[in-house]
């Protein structure tokens, strides 16, 4: 049971205080040079939990096995967030950008995964699609 839980529990408490970081990102800090820090400082704690982690530890080896999935994330990870350094700037509220993006996302989610895996589409993932769609309507009502 931990198994299947810490890994949830670990995402969900480094993506509250990823929220909180961005949102706390200095004003006159570019957001780029912020994630050439971040980077920085994330590739040290990685590799560095990488010899730990692995008694065989070969980081070239592992370079060679790359394919085009870790640097498209790479990609799409300074998009994700330079978006949410951008969102807290324009004004957007650190107790409901997570929220309507996860949803979003969600939503999205469940075609990608229909067309590209073949997961089903059942009718508690369309409910969840209207409960989705209802609660960002009820969180972005002014």
């Amino acid at each position: 049971m931990f198994a299947y839980i810490w890994p949830v529990a670990l995402v969900v408490l480094s993506n509250t205080i990823y929220q909180l970081c961005a949102k706390s990102v200095p004003e006159g800090m570019n957001p780029l040079a912020s994630l050439t820090v971040t980077y920085l400082i994330g590739a040290v704690v990685s590799c560095v939990l990488y010899y730990i982690l692995n008694r065989d530890a070969n980081l070239l080896r592992e370079i060679r096995l790359t394919n085009c999935s870790p640097v498209v994330l790479g990609i799409v990870i300074v998009g994700l967030e330079v978006g949410f350094i951008y969102a807290f700037r324009a004004g957007w509220q650190v107790s409901i950008t997570q929220i309507v993006t996860s949803a979003m996302v969600a939503v999205i989610l469940i075609f990608v995964g229909h067309l590209l895996y073949r997961e089903a589409i059942t009718w508690n993932k369309i409910v969840g699609i209207i409960v989705c769609l209802a609660g960002l309507v009820l969180i972005n009502y002014r």
